[in-house]
């Protein structure tokens, strides 16, 4: 299968033409202060711009107010919700603004997975990521993964992504645990906090894409 790509916390031109010529399908907007990778909506709009096509555009909100989302939506294709919202919320956000939907889901546990059978009759698609400590500030972005094989226990009748702690290093093993149709990276394509690299974005891509050629690293 092919595996699609999402590059999370693009915040400069830069990082949005790294991902579009290493192959990427969607590129993500962080609306969230709290995050060393957030932009404002006018910020989004301007790295949006500066690349004609391309990537599928995503803004990851937390519990947004339909403000918020009025104002970032323009150069949007996906609207990526990872906070605490509700289904009734998902599906409220999904018919208002008419852009797909993709809901966020923290693994820790296996009982976890049961809020992907409460989403997914309201989202487009699903992300699985690694459900953040109780002391965390973000509600993802914290390098860190959960039990991917826990996601092979799931019946997951959407699309969905894999997230958590993923690096050009291990996301061959990643994807060959879980079975997962597609993965999101955000520090894993790093430098420093906050700034991607160009060379981690296409060895990631590279790594995904040929996951079957590569030997899992752990």
């Amino acid at each position: 299968m092919s595996i699609q790509v999402k590059i999370c916390g693009v915040n400069t031109p830069e990082a949005m033409r790294w991902a579009a010529e290493a192959g990427a399908d969607f590129v993500g907007f962080v609306f969230f202060p709290a995050s060393p990778r957030a932009v404002t909506p006018a910020e989004a709009g301007m790295i949006s711009a500066s690349l004609t096509g391309g990537p599928r555009r995503v803004g990851l909100f937390v519990d947004p107010d339909d403000a918020l989302l009025e104002a970032a939506i323009g150069p949007l294709d996906v609207i990526q919700l990872h906070g605490e919202e509700s289904p009734e919320r998902v599906a409220e956000i999904r018919a208002r603004f008419g852009l797909e939907v993709m809901k966020a889901i923290g693994i820790a546990t296996e009982a976890d997975l049961a809020a992907i059978a409460e989403y997914a009759p309201v989202a487009d698609r699903l992300l699985l990521d690694a459900k953040p400590p109780p002391d965390a500030v973000l509600p993802g972005g914290n390098a860190a993964p959960f039990e991917w094989r826990l996601a092979r226990l799931a019946r997951i009748e959407r699309p969905w992504l894999l997230a958590g702690g993923l690096t050009p290093g291990n996301v061959a093993a990643a994807i060959a645990a879980s079975g997962a149709p597609g993965v999101d990276v955000s520090s894993g394509v790093e430098r420093a906090r906050g700034v991607k690299d160009v060379g981690l974005i296409r060895a990631f891509i590279e790594a995904a894409r040929g996951w079957e050629k590569l030997p899992p690293s752990i």
